[in-house]
């Protein structure tokens, strides 16, 4: 049976309690150094290539520091990935792709009911790492052949319990990853969909949600 909404709400946040309760501790990097990591990270993934390296650099010195961590394994790999976008020279790129990817294809096989608590930033960890997974695999090169798993990546944590209850600004990231992806797929009716739905929650993308519609024609 399909639950709505509310039911869906607090089924993920049983599921996020009780493997918060029946495994050990996930240690986690110290939230300050991660957010300002992360922060890097976010304007590099906007086009940014100044904060490339920064991000690259902290992630993995807090992947150094936590190495049984996968969310901050997941990221030091999509930040190496988008070092290829930094150098001319070719087998850099394919040196920095292949080793970025690498890294993230570990961090999902770190995955266990564990990681379904919050990690970082108040985030369940499985759902960060499939969706930073899922957001470097739809960006690099098709011929890298990691189109088809990161759409599957991407609707498996919108589809998960988890999803609902997990903070409104992962959401409207995800949200709006999503609706990028329909609209280049030319599924309009579904992007419009998506960012309605950030619109409509208030998360921080909202504004950017309703220029989107407008290229749309929403």
């Amino acid at each position: 049976m399909k639950l709505r909404p509310p039911a869906r709400f607090a089924a993920g946040l049983i599921w996020i309690l009780l493997a918060a309760l029946s495994a050990g501790p996930v240690a986690a990097a110290p939230e300050a150094a991660f957010e300002a990591a992360f922060v890097s990270f976010s304007r590099a993934s906007g086009g940014d290539s100044s904060a490339v390296d920064a991000a690259a650099d902290a992630f993995e010195a807090l992947r150094r520091a936590e190495p049984g961590n996968p969310v901050l394994l997941a990221y030091a790999g999509a930040s190496l990935a988008m070092k290829a976008g930094t150098t001319m020279m070719p087998w850099k790129k394919m040196d920095y792709a292949e080793d970025g990817l690498a890294e993230i294809d570990k961090a999902l096989a770190l995955l266990t009911p564990a990681h379904d608590a919050a990690i970082q930033h108040f985030t369940p960890g499985t759902l960060e790492v499939k969706f930073v997974a899922a957001n470097t695999f739809l960006a690099v090169p098709g011929f890298m052949n990691r189109g088809a798993r990161g759409k599957k990546l991407l609707d498996e944590v919108l589809g998960s319990p988890l999803f609902e209850p997990s903070p409104l600004p992962f959401r409207g990231q995800v949200w709006m990853r999503a609706a990028a992806l329909a609209a280049k797929e030319q599924r309009a009716a579904d992007a419009r969909r998506l960012l309605n739905e950030v619109v409509s929650r208030g998360a921080p993308q909202a504004e950017a949600a309703k220029a989107k519609l407008k290229e749309l024609g929403a």
